[in-house]
């Protein structure tokens, strides 16, 4: 029998080694426990994480879980001169980008009614940098593609799920709808 410390060790390794986001139904497995009993020593993880000083941090996203540096050592790490950073975003590509968080899965044609301008190379480098995605095709003639956002959008954006993008004010809503071209 493992103990939790046994356990917690095992994920640390497992988390470490993937680099990328795994799933609570692989850590279930890999650990021998039931979903809901390694839901409560994911959670008492990131808590030891988050409250001890640590430089890196387990994060939730999307019922996965994947080891992180914490933001705040991002200027110590920057220091090593070969981390790929990543360019920033235009304005154009975080109000594409939030038309699709707030209303996926949309189409091209959807985004650019609301923006009012060509969307295609935007929408291209939101795929380029796997920040959106291709979710199938609208029942729409011509069977348009839809898209939503990726599980890198919630890493890079900090969220667990879609579920917790920030509620839009009514008055904000109204703004949008105003600024919405009328044919």
């Amino acid at each position: 029998m493992s103990t939790i410390t046994d356990v917690e060790m095992i994920i640390e390794a497992v988390l470490f080694a993937s680099g990328d986001p795994v799933s609570l139904e692989k850590l279930a497995e890999i650990i021998g426990h039931d979903k809901k009993t390694t839901k409560g020593i994911m959670a008492n993880l990131i808590y030891k994480f988050q409250n001890f000083s640590r430089g890196i941090m387990v994060r939730e996203i999307d019922n996965s879980y994947q080891l992180c540096t914490k933001p705040e050592m991002d200027e110590h790490i920057i220091k090593l001169g070969s981390v790929r950073r990543k360019q920033g975003l235009t304005p154009a590509a975080y109000e594409v980008l939030s038309i699709i968080a707030y209303n996926q899965p949309v189409t091209r044609a959807y985004v650019e009614q609301i923006r009012g301008v060509n969307s295609d190379s935007v929408l291209l480098k939101l795929v380029e940098r796997n920040l959106i995605r291709e979710a199938g095709r609208d029942d729409a003639p011509g069977k348009p593609k839809l898209y939503e956002t990726t599980e890198e959008f919630l890493r890079v954006f900090g969220f667990t799920s879609i579920k917790e993008l920030p509620a839009l004010e009514m008055n904000e809503i109204q703004e949008v709808m105003e600024n919405v071209p009328i044919d």
